[in-house]
């Protein structure tokens, strides 16, 4: 039994402001960290080794290095069965690029996000790639927002998927309690990409469990 990725979907799941999880298959942990640190916009990085923290402690590191945790970006990693995984903390919104590049010489690389304090809102989002290949990417809640069109990719991948999405009933007709409504969305395609994909996560290791961190500091 695992515990699979639907908990995602749950309010702060990981960290106030919202989950940014990369996984990939075919790279260890300390491989994915280094090339996930090669795709943040602006000057180098180089990622620093912090030791073996909780997310929360990471948190306060960048709290009192930077004076703001939005000011800093750090990333926890772990491997769960097949996967390397790396979750980011502090003020990583908006400051990676596509997952394109990680997943160059046949590595599979998904992405889940969700910027859960954005105000716009914004969806929560799913990507899947291999060999720099997108073949597919969704966004969560299926409600039509932020470019939302159905599945994007890979035509076979993406009808496949978009296929097993309509079998769980989605998209679904919105009530009156649209928060309620969302979350539930998110929860069941969460579910969707897992079954298809053989994702997973610790969800306990994550949370409250202590994972080797570091910070991605300007060269």
């Amino acid at each position: 039994m695992t515990d699979g990725t639907t908990w995602l979907a749950e309010p702060q799941s990981i960290a106030f402001g919202g989950y940014s999880v990369v996984m990939a298959r075919g790279l260890t942990p300390e491989e994915l960290v280094g090339r996930l640190t090669e795709t943040v916009y602006g000057p180098k990085r180089t990622a620093v080794p912090v030791g073996n923290l909780t997310g929360d402690a990471l948190v306060e590191l960048i709290d009192d290095l930077y004076g703001s945790r939005y000011d800093g970006i750090g990333l926890r990693h772990g491997r769960c069965g097949d996967w390397s995984y790396t979750v980011a903390y502090g003020g990583w919104m908006g400051e990676f690029e596509d997952e394109s590049p990680i997943s160059r010489g046949g590595v599979d690389v998904c992405r889940l996000e969700f910027e859960e304090e954005n105000g716009k809102p914004v969806p929560p989002q799913f990507a899947y790639t291999r060999d720099e290949v997108r073949l597919s990417s969704f966004n969560l809640h299926l409600d039509g927002s932020w470019g939302y069109d159905g599945v994007d990719g890979d035509p076979e991948t993406a009808a496949r998927l978009q296929a097993e999405l309509t079998a769980a009933g989605l998209p679904a007709d919105e009530g009156a309690d649209g928060d309620a409504d969302d979350r539930e969305v998110h929860r069941t395609a969460l579910g969707v990409v897992e079954r298809h994909f053989g994702l997973s996560l610790p969800r306990e290791e994550i949370v409250t469990g202590t994972l080797p961190a570091v910070l991605l500091e300007q060269a």
